[in-house]
């Protein structure tokens, strides 16, 4: 059944956004006194939290560089949240100044907010779409000017997903999606999961069901299979400073960053 929920439309500063809340945690200010709340009681859930947020936000600069080195000059970055540093037009722009970004949000307040964020940004788009209706996505006609479907694209899921219900069919959506993609196009995404750290994780879930946007979890097999038919290339998928990183990391501190994250590329 379709989801029939209204998106996120008119300005309530007193209900915690998401975009805002992770904007807060990389240091921006873009975020108002409930986001700010409700940010904090998550960090008294996993102090370790800030870390993460900005390890997710480094594992999404390793991967687009990662893709732009292989030729990759067009990006399509669904559930994008609020601009901040290293932004994917960014990254891609300094491996090719050439590269197209199309970002993608389905709340309007984030949106507006980022297209004005944004206005100078060559190359780069932001459109209001929503991920549980991937068809609205890629036949959006600001996607379609933008990128060219007969060539590989890079396709990015940062911290999305796990904002997914299962009700939802996070699998069909990426089936949906991944089967527009040509071949030698990438994905990347990142994923919250349980599988380390199960009561810190369910600590933090329960602050999240107060937000705009309450999270779910997933297994490693679960997340695995969101790349369907795509290869996961080297080293797998992975707690997210583990992927192909650019400095020592102890193992253990590892895991205590409970997003698994990965790239596949569609042969």
């Amino acid at each position: 059944m379709a989801d029939e929920r209204p998106r996120p439309s008119g300005f309530d500063p007193y209900v915690s956004n998401i975009a805002r809340m992770y904007d807060y945690y990389l240091g921006g200010k873009d975020h108002y006194e409930a986001d700010r709340v409700r940010a904090e009681e998550a960090i008294a859930a996993d102090p370790s939290l800030v870390t993460l947020i900005r390890e997710n936000r480094a594992f999404l600069g390793r991967a687009v560089r990662y893709m732009a080195a292989r030729g990759i000059d067009q990006f399509l970055d669904i559930g994008t949240g609020l601009p901040t540093q290293q932004n994917v037009h960014q990254i891609a722009h300094s491996v090719n100044p050439d590269a197209r970004v199309v970002y993608v949000d389905y709340d309007g307040q984030v949106v507006a907010h980022g297209r004005a964020l944004l206005a100078r940004s060559a190359g780069t788009r932001m459109i209001q779409a929503d991920l549980r209706r991937p068809r609205e996505i890629l036949d959006h006609p600001e996607v379609r000017d933008a990128l060219d479907f007969t060539r590989p694209i890079g396709l990015l899921l940062v911290a999305t997903l796990h904002f997914i219900p299962d009700e939802n069919d996070p699998a069909g959506i990426m089936a949906e999606l991944r089967g527009e993609l040509a071949p030698g196009s990438h994905l990347a995404l990142t994923h919250a999961s349980a599988d380390g750290v199960p009561d810190v994780v369910a600590k933090v879930v329960e602050v999240y069901k107060k937000t705009s946007a309450p999270g779910t979890p997933r297994t490693r097999e679960q997340v695995t299979g969101l790349f369907g038919e795509f290869e996961l290339v080297d080293p797998g998928l992975v707690w997210a400073p583990l992927w192909r990183p650019e400095r020592p990391v102890d193992m253990e501190e590892a895991q205590r960053i409970w997003f698994y994250a990965g790239v596949g590329h569609k042969p």
